[in-house]
């Protein structure tokens, strides 16, 4: 079924390469049995979709050209056959993946490894068609008292609250967060919301600020060009009891740097979780001593899972999650490319900015009018 039916084309921001991404006119994408098109209203910057603009390729999720975009919101205008769950009208909030169920990584509950996972990209459009699998298993009814762009906020929080999950933290424990981009900064905020004391660890003045805000008892500050990780690493102990070390730490930066500092910021019995993704061939020295006989946990987490992502959106909706906040810039569906190669420039303008929300169809949240365009 369709509502009003779409325009035969539609602008989309297409990847073609590395810091290649061209606003087109494209054909509205068909769709199927089970399948869903939407109009986007809200979608979000993320620093993977920067990594994959800079690198001009992702592996897993997306061979270019193709369109951009994997965070969003929006309306539901046409229904494939056979869909049951949502109707025209809806307003929806489609995760960038679903698992199959059926290989041997989801019988096992890691459902983020699936060895069939679906990718969807393309939410810096007017339209975007979800597929039947992401329908079923991973899209969310969104209320009528959430703004689209807080509810956009969904998939990163979800990777963060998996992260989270799989340190197993405890109310009052102590978590030093390395790094202070929009996912270190989730990380501390949703720590805070759970008891625990944060200890974040930034370079600049802004994010000292930004961190104190979302929830960080305490700020670790590396000047750039100064000091050394060790300075870091005795700076961030002093601040545990006896100088034993945090229970958790979160590293997300993604550099072999910061990953061994933060297993030497870990106490014994602790537990690191390498949330930042390095490029591959990427290598580390750790001291196999001290993980041995301090009996220290390390892991990694990648993506997300349906009910991870189910508790992230029903953290936003409680209202306790500052998702406001994190978004600090809007733009038009046209400045895409723009505020990409803005992204890539971190000059003293931009350094404070979070998340920019785009809105493909003209919309501004009341929410966010404080907050600037691009231009």
């Amino acid at each position: 079924m369709i509502a009003e039916p779409p325009a035969d084309t539609m602008l989309a921001a297409v990847l073609h390469g590395k810091e290649d991404l061209r606003m087109e006119r494209i054909p509205v994408p068909p769709i199927g049995e089970g399948e869903l098109l939407l109009r986007v209203g809200a979608a979000l910057t993320c620093g993977t979709d920067l990594k994959v603009y800079r690198r001009g390729y992702h592996a897993l999720m997306l061979k270019p050209p193709i369109v951009f975009g994997h965070e969003l919101a929006g309306t539901v205008v046409a229904t494939g056959p056979g869909v049951t769950r949502f109707a025209i009208g809806d307003r929806v909030l489609p995760m960038n993946s679903a698992p199959c169920d059926a290989c041997y990584f989801c019988s096992r509950g890691q459902h983020n490894l699936c060895e069939n996972i679906l990718f969807n990209n393309g939410a810096y459009a007017e339209y975007m068609r979800i597929p039947a699998r992401i329908v079923e298993k991973n899209t969310l009814l969104i209320p009528g008292d959430i703004p689209l762009e807080h509810a956009a906020l969904t998939e990163p929080l979800a990777c963060v609250v998996y992260g989270l999950d799989e340190t197993s933290p405890q109310p009052g424990d102590t978590m030093v967060v390395i790094g202070a981009g929009p996912i270190g900064l989730m990380f501390l905020h949703v720590a805070h919301l759970r008891g625990l004391r944060v200890i974040a660890v930034v370079k600049r003045d802004d994010q000292v600020a930004a961190a104190r805000h979302f929830g960080a008892s305490e700020v670790v500050q590396i000047a750039e060009g100064t000091g050394t990780p060790a300075d870091t690493i005795a700076a961030v102990r002093a601040l545990t009891p006896n100088s034993r070390g945090a229970d958790i730490v979160i590293e997300a930066v993604a550099t072999p740097a910061t990953w061994e500092s933060a297993v030497a910021m870990v106490r014994k019995g602790g537990i690191v979780n390498f949330f930042g993704g390095p490029p591959k061939g990427t290598t580390v020295t750790l001291d196999t001593n001290r993980l041995h006989y301090g009996d220290i946990t390390l892991k990694a987490s990648f993506h997300h899972t349906p009910t991870a992502c189910a508790a992230a959106f029903d953290l936003i909706q409680s209202g306790r999650f500052q998702a406001a906040d994190f978004i600090t810039r809007t733009a038009s569906l046209d400045e895409v490319p723009a505020v990409f190669a803005r992204m890539m420039t971190r000059g003293a303008d931009n350094r404070a900015d979070i998340k920019t929300a785009v809105f493909p169809n003209g919309y501004r949240s009341a929410v966010n009018a404080s907050h600037g365009s691009i231009r």
